[in-house]
């Protein structure tokens, strides 16, 4: 039976990134070792993190002035680097969500944060609208997307400072204009390969900003890895060969701006089912739905339904399709590898399932 992967994360990858990446691990390059046994310092691993890098700038057009760099720790220790390098006095954060509100408590660490505004009151059901930005803040920090929740902010900010934006879950998915940003991070086991590496977007001006208020250790020190091209340490070798092989992925297949429109075309069909069908009811504003993490419960008078249809699409060959448990239910997340076929899938088993009851 072919199982259809919606898992959050660690997610779905090209199949042929899989394939490459793994003939890599048996022989890198012809070399007789394996990508998991070389040196980072291997004359041919530097190529690797080079056409990464370029292809990188080429994907989500990053102008001059930026650096690109890849880290270990996930976006969670992001989390703690960001307010150690950029938060001199305040920081503002727009709360949206889980990670928005783990961002926040790290940078109060360092410095006055301002909640500029945040939906928790409704369990994270909408963007928050019609708020503004103190214009003294260091940078404003936002969650692009909300993995848990299933909310999206797809369309860059206008606001009065600069920004700094965790796009863990939806990078690669669309065009960004980069240039409205000082920081772009992203764990990179969503939509650029598997888990164990995290990308960081950084503009070389404001490195080192808060180092005349505090001193920050050299390991988390972003000045650190710029200048030494993510090679100051043992860099997460394999994690980033299979970044290469997905970034070539996307522009074999037309770029972010194919991915944005597939993105779309893939959330409409399942968004126009679970607004059809009797059994189900998204959990979001209609108008900030996340085309990457599509997140639905039964409806009330069907939620005695809701262990047997995950029980059904189980046999069917969905895989991680439960619901996070802050929110309950189910989450298709569809990132850039999922295919229509995978959503039609899902689509097929909620109308037959529907049809049974």
């Amino acid at each position: 039976m072919k199982k259809y992967n919606f898992n959050a994360g660690p997610s779905m990858l090209p199949r042929e990134v899989i394939e490459n990446t793994a003939k890599q691990i048996l022989d890198f390059n012809g070399s007789g070792l394996s990508l998991a046994e070389i040196s980072h310092r291997a004359k041919d691993f530097q190529p690797v993190v080079d056409e990464a890098v370029a292809l990188i700038k080429e994907l989500l057009n990053i102008p001059e002035g930026y650096s690109v760099i890849f880290l270990g720790g996930g976006a969670s220790l992001e989390f703690c680097m960001i307010p150690y390098n950029f938060l001199v006095k305040k920081a503002a954060y727009l709360n949206t969500g889980t990670w928005a509100k783990k961002a926040m408590k790290e940078a109060k660490l360092f410095g006055e944060v301002i909640e500029v505004a945040s939906s928790a009151d409704a369990n994270y059901t909408f963007i928050p609208k019609d708020w503004t930005c103190p214009e003294d803040v260091d940078y404003l920090h936002i969650t692009t997307n909300n993995t848990i929740y299933g909310t999206e902010i797809r369309k860059e900010l206008d606001v009065p400072v600069r920004m700094i934006a965790d796009m863990s879950s939806d990078i690669f998915s669309r065009p960004i204009d980069v240039a409205k940003y000082d920081v772009i991070y992203a764990g990179a086991q969503k939509n650029l390969a598997m888990a164990g590496v995290t990308l960081v977007i950084v503009k070389d001006e404001i490195l080192g900003k808060a180092e005349s208020v505090r001193q920050i250790p050299t390991m988390l020190n972003y000045k650190t890895h710029v200048e030494k091209g993510s090679m100051f340490n043992t860099p997460p070798v394999v994690p980033i060969y299979s970044a290469l092989e997905t970034l070539r992925w996307i522009k074999k297949n037309g770029g972010v701006e194919a991915m944005d429109k597939l993105a779309r075309q893939r959330a409409e069909i399942l968004y126009n089912e679970i607004d059809r069908n009797k059994l189900f009811k998204g959990t979001v504003a209609k108008e900030d739905r996340s085309v990457m993490n599509i997140c639905f419960v039964m409806n009330d008078e069907y939620k005695e339904l809701e262990k047997p249809f995950f029980e059904f699409a189980t046999s069917r060959g969905m895989v991680g399709i439960k619901g996070h448990r802050s929110v309950g239910g189910f989450r298709a997340s569809c990132y850039n590898a999922q295919t229509i076929e995978g959503v039609e899938a899902l689509v097929a088993c909620m109308k037959e399932f529907e049809a049974m009851n």
